[in-house]
């Protein structure tokens, strides 16, 4: 073996463990000293306002979702702009976000609690967890704490991170993996669509203008759900109209899901896309299986990405409030 090659060997073996060693430094519990009442602070918002509004677990799942794909789990996609700097806020897959007020007020009780203790990163998780949580059957998952907040906010990076509605299986497979995720986790993490809604514009050119070749729409959809889409989306510039993701059940976490996908009624190209790849096992495993099974395996792989690239102990810091860093 070579010179470069070894030093190439070791590198990469260093780079493992280093992330190994820091997904290892989250811990369950880990503010039961420095801040006891902080996870009961976070459940009991969660299950005040979520009780009122139970259409904001969706969108804090896909903040989490969107944060920890862009420089891991750090609270980054919280960051504003500033003069000097468009942050992840700022770009296209992250404009209709929502559920920043509702963090900002958690962030609040939590540092009259205990200041400069709990992070941003941490209150996202374990807010998305729990409002999830308590929506109608919402699936249960562990959220290991000790997360730090990120300094850094670049709304290209996120632009180039985050997967977007239109990809294909491709790119599905690249920014999973990039991520550490496999595509087990891609249609588990795929399924959080049977919760929430989407803007027409974010699907809209499946059904009029396909791959952008104004070739009309796209083949893999069923024609009948098509036909209720255009009722609703008249055109592919419409960023206003909502629908359901998860038509008659959106506000459900079920199965629903995947019994949709296997009718060719995924509302995006990234949701028809796991059909055309060797995907079609998992979807009909969890399509035909029990809701408890799913949930099982949902938490795997909401953990898994919960630990992406995460920010322990001297990394980072615990910012005095989520859109500003200190």
């Amino acid at each position: 073996m070579g010179r470069p090659r070894l030093i190439t060997t070791f590198l990469a073996l260093l780079a493992l463990f280093a992330a190994s060693s820091t997904q290892a430094q989250l811990q369950m519990n880990f503010y039961s000293k420095s801040c006891p009442k902080a996870e009961q602070i976070v459940l009991d918002y969660a299950t005040k306002h979520i009780s009122n509004a139970p259409s904001l677990a969706a969108p804090l799942l896909r903040m989490h979702f969107h944060d920890c794909f862009v420089r891991g789990c750090d609270a980054s996609v919280m960051i504003n702009s500033t003069a000097n700097n468009t942050a992840e806020k700022a770009t296209a897959p992250n404009l209709t976000l929502r559920g920043f007020s509702f963090i900002d007020g958690l962030k609040t009780l939590l540092e009259k609690e205990c200041p400069g203790v709990v992070s941003c990163a941490d209150i996202l998780a374990l807010a998305a967890r729990d409002s999830v949580v308590h929506i109608q059957g919402g699936p249960n998952w562990q959220v290991p704490t000790g997360r730090r907040d990120g300094r850094i906010s670049n709304s290209t990076e996120a632009l180039n991170a985050i997967p977007p509605p239109t990809s294909n299986i491709t790119t599905l497979r690249t920014l999973f993996g990039n991520v550490g995720l496999d595509l087990k986790d891609l249609v588990l993490l795929s399924a959080a669509h049977t919760i929430g809604i989407s803007h027409c514009n974010s699907f809209s050119a499946r059904l009029y203008n396909f791959k952008g070749r104004g070739n009309g729409q796209d083949p893999a959809l069923d024609s009948e759900y098509a036909a209720k889409l255009k009722m609703k989306c008249v055109n592919t510039t419409d960023n206003v109209t909502i629908v359901e993701m998860d038509p008659g059940s959106f506000r459900t976490f079920d199965l629903s899901y995947f019994q949709l996908l296997q009718k060719r009624r995924g509302l995006f190209q990234s949701d028809a896309a796991l059909r055309t790849f060797d995907l079609s096992y998992f979807i009909s495993q969890f399509g035909s299986g029990s809701v408890q099974s799913f949930f099982s395996e949902f938490a795997r792989s909401m953990e898994k990405m919960g630990r992406i690239n995460v920010k322990t102990r001297s990394a980072g810091e615990i910012r005095n409030t989520c859109a500003v860093v200190n």
